[in-house]
């Protein structure tokens, strides 16, 4: 499959579902009113999409994969923040859980992207678009 646009790339559809959630989850009245921690994990999920996009739009496959490791990085900062949410009672349990698990889900597929790209670099096919 060619990915021509970062629009068609699955991880990214798959963040900017995960931001909804976050959102959603930071909208709730309790969370609303931590702004420091609202704001620290709607930053941190806006990240994972945002160097998605910015890395696939340099048109260099070298700073694509640098871009996707932020995005990965960015993903564990949203994980954290969230068993914070869950410790002092702004989530349930069951809401934690759901997303954690698309959280660890994306990381992986980031990760397999980053792999799959390093593989093509050192089989000389190295171009995402």
């Amino acid at each position: 499959m060619k990915i021509n646009k970062f629009e068609d790339l699955p991880i990214w559809k798959l963040a900017l579902k995960l931001t909804k959630k976050i959102y959603d989850f930071t909208s709730q009245p309790k969370f609303s009113k931590d702004f420091k921690l609202r704001d620290q994990i709607r930053g941190a999920i806006i990240s994972v999409s945002s160097n998605m996009v910015e890395g696939f739009e340099k048109n260099n496959n070298n700073e694509f994969i640098r871009f996707l490791r932020i995005s990965k990085g960015s993903t564990g900062e949203v994980r954290n923040q969230l068993y914070v949410a869950l410790a002092v009672g702004y989530i349930s349990q069951e809401q934690f859980n759901e997303v954690n698990k698309e959280l660890e889900e994306l990381a992986n597929q980031i990760g397999g992207l980053i792999v799959y790209l390093e593989n093509c670099r050192s089989n000389g096919k190295f171009k995402i678009r």
